[in-house]
């Protein structure tokens, strides 16, 4: 018999015995609403090795694309395979770390005399707190504070890996599985993922989930408006945008900004809680930025500023209270452990920072355990280090011709040629989106006051190495601030004032965006930037 494995923990397989039966043994919590008959599409799992062991996927799994099952319709047919399955669940240290800044304290949401006001109108008694949510919802992750309404203090913070993965990596995937006949299953899962951990943050917290009466959510155009059931179709064609940016540009609606409430998509949360979008800039750059932008003050800015929020999708916004230019960067999810075998996201067991010592590459791992594979911050090391070293050219070339270059020879850890060219295809469009919106600006890195590399695993970049590579501008040192997640930073500060929603939204209508694909000379840009060498104007 052959192990079935979650991260470092084995069990003998045994026959007919499902994955959710083995997830209960090793103690690893499967989200479910539906008592594991295969209706509520919750407890989707991933099978990184020996799916063909599995029975055949059922009905209940039509939705669902390779790789993926539900936990309580898989089972084990050949024990004498080795599986290996992972949980949607993990949470990423990068994101819950993340510091929170004092809040100004406008709220839409108030009490008086024991009741609850929203915009002045009574919507019910108090019952001892008032809460609010702000969500930022990534590609790959997704995060959420809890705030008290009244003090703007934050009660709880969570992050997971967003569950909507089985419709594609990247936005344009996701875009074409919601347009086909599964349409309204990436909204589905993700409602019911967020249900879930509202669950477990008023169980904690003993509070009733509906003592939460306003929501706040962030993301990419194409995140946000699948959060709020709309068509994503046109975000998928030119000129890639949102149905609510068209209607905007039309005059048909003042904001892009949305408006709902919680019981018309199944948020279980006050019923009547108005749930709000933040604004979206243009095409693929959305409300996260918008949230970015408030977080870190360009808006009021005179000095010019360069904004970096890197992730699958990398936005870069250049300007200042002005003007401000934007630009969307279709990196893809290398970085962030997709289309690299050994590639993950940035949890326990990922390598994060790696050095050449007298020629033996070292290595630190999250928390500290055994290295599983490889994260974001940890490839960016890896590629300088290589070059410095002369064990890679500036092309991308391993010496002496190898197809690859071993990490761990203990864990059989590797990065590979095919590895190295994603790697540089990714940095490529984040090279393009900085020089190009530079370029337009009129201005040169040298001339950025102050550069914001926010979100992902932005936090834990090493900055001389991601210069070294390209992979972000050659500014000044000194003018480089790693700033966190300040699209959940930004969507805090909407919950709590209605004020900063209006600015923000006016901020938003005002910035220039370019389609990155639409400059002349784009593709030899797109070519300089597939090698490891610093960014030239």
């Amino acid at each position: 018999m052959s192990p079935v494995n979650y991260g470092d923990q084995k069990l003998e397989s045994v026959s007919n015995k499902t994955l959710f039966e083995y997830a209960d043994i090793l103690n690893v919590r499967v989200p479910t609403s539906c008592g594991r008959n295969g209706k509520c599409h919750e407890c989707i799992v991933e099978v990184k090795r020996g799916i063909s062991s599995l029975n055949t996927p059922t009905s209940a799994e039509s939705f669902l694309t390779q790789g993926f099952r539900l936990a309580c319709q898989a089972y084990i047919d050949d024990i004498d395979a080795e599986v290996q399955f992972n949980v949607l669940r993990r949470q990423p240290k990068i994101l819950v770390e993340s510091s929170q800044k004092r809040l100004e304290l406008d709220a839409l949401t108030k009490m008086y005399d024991g009741k609850v006001y929203y915009e002045g109108k009574l919507i019910d008694k108090f019952k001892g707190v008032m809460y609010g949510l702000a969500i930022d919802i990534g590609t790959t992750t997704v995060v959420m504070n809890l705030l008290d309404l009244e003090t703007g203090e934050v009660k709880y913070i969570t992050s997971f890996e967003n569950p909507q993965k089985f419709g594609g990596s990247d936005v344009m995937n996701r875009i074409s599985y919601d347009t086909s006949e599964y349409q309204g299953e990436l909204q589905k899962v993700m409602i019911s993922a967020i249900n879930f951990e509202i669950g477990l943050m008023s169980r904690q917290l003993k509070f009733h989930r509906r003592c939460i009466y306003e929501v706040v959510v962030v993301g990419n155009a194409t995140m946000r408006d699948l959060f709020f059931g709309l068509d994503v179709a046109s975000i998928g064609e030119k000129p890639y945008k949102s149905k609510i940016e068209i209607e905007f540009n039309q005059n048909k609606v003042k904001t892009t900004a949305l408006n709902t409430k919680a019981k018309q998509i199944g948020l279980r949360v006050f019923p009547d809680a108005n749930v709000y979008g933040g604004p979206l800039i243009g095409c693929h750059v959305g409300s996260d930025v918008a949230a970015d932008l408030l977080a870190v003050g360009m808006g009021n800015n005179e000095q010019i500023s360069m904004l970096v929020d890197v992730g699958t999708n990398t936005e870069v916004v250049v300007g200042n209270k002005d003007r401000m230019i934007a630009a969307s960067c279709p990196a893809g999810p290398a970085f962030e452990g997709g289309e690299i075998k050994y590639g993950m996201p940035a949890y326990d067991g990922a390598i994060e920072h790696v050095q050449f010592e007298r020629d033996i590459l070292k290595y630190k791992t999250i928390s500290g355990v055994n290295p599983t594979g490889i994260c974001g911050s940890g490839l960016i090391d890896l590629l300088a280090e290589l070059k410095n070293a002369g064990k890679m050219n500036y092309l991308g070339v391993l010496e002496k011709g190898l197809d690859e270059f071993i990490i761990a020879p203990e864990y059989d850890l590797a990065l590979s040629r095919s590895d190295i060219s994603a790697l540089a295809q990714a940095k490529a469009a984040n090279y393009c989106g900085q020089k190009i919106v530079l370029r337009e600006y009129g201005i040169i890195p040298e001339d950025v006051s102050n550069m914001y590399i926010a979100g992902g695993f932005g936090n834990y970049l090493d900055i001389k190495n991601a210069i070294e590579i390209g992979f972000i501008a050659n500014v000044r040192l000194e003018n480089i601030h790693r700033v966190g997640n300040t699209a959940l930073q930004g969507a805090s500060q909407m919950l709590v004032s209605g004020r900063l929603r209006s600015q923000i939204e006016e901020i938003c209508n005002n910035i220039e965006h370019i389609e990155l694909e639409t400059t002349e000379d784009f593709f030899e840009l797109f070519v300089d930037g597939c090698q490891f060498n610093p960014m030239i104007m």
